[in-house]
């Protein structure tokens, strides 16, 4: 039976799944400050990597598509008169493997050495891995929000042989 959600519910849970992107933002934004320009500028690449201006943009939308699937998702399990769903923990599972690879990528560096590359690349690979089972997950509760969650798992692919070139070429 689906149960109505209130809408001042749906909005506080929009809001904090909002606020909780924007503070993973937040966070891999002061790791890789004084970073990007210091040390990473000078370590070899691959040469597919992108132009530095490109991720914030694309950042941005996946965060903002990664919060809009933990909502649907959400509210699916709400409308269902349920309280939690094994799903959700695997969405707060991957936030929390994403709030961590960016600190552990470039303001691991400067303090253990490229050993911080090898941990960050095992963080991304338990990241891919999240997101592949939450999107099967959802495919059972919401379709649409394991749709939203797509574009984020094909850039956390690329992110990962961003992350596998500086570890091969360094």
């Amino acid at each position: 039976m689906t149960r109505r959600v209130p809408v001042g519910r749906q909005i506080a849970v929009a809001v904090a799944l909002l606020v909780a992107v924007a503070a993973i933002a937040i966070g891999g934004s002061f790791a890789t400050a004084g970073n990007v320009d210091g040390w990473y500028a000078d370590i070899d690449k691959v040469p597919w990597h992108p132009p530095g201006w490109l991720f914030g943009p694309v950042w941005s939308v996946m965060y903002v598509l990664i919060a809009a699937s933990g909502f649907v998702l959400w509210r699916r399990t709400a409308a269902d008169g349920r309280a939690w769903d094994p799903a959700l923990t695997v969405y707060v599972v991957q936030l929390a493997l994403n709030a961590a690879w960016t600190p552990i990528f470039f303001a691991g560096y400067p303090l253990i050495g490229e050993a911080a590359w090898w941990i960050a690349l095992g963080v991304i690979l338990a990241l891919i891995v999240s997101v592949v089972v939450l999107m099967g997950f959802d495919t059972i509760r919401s379709k649409t929000a394991g749709w939203l969650l797509a574009p984020y798992l094909i850039w956390l692919l690329f992110a990962s042989t961003l992350n596998v070139g500086v570890v091969a070429l360094n």
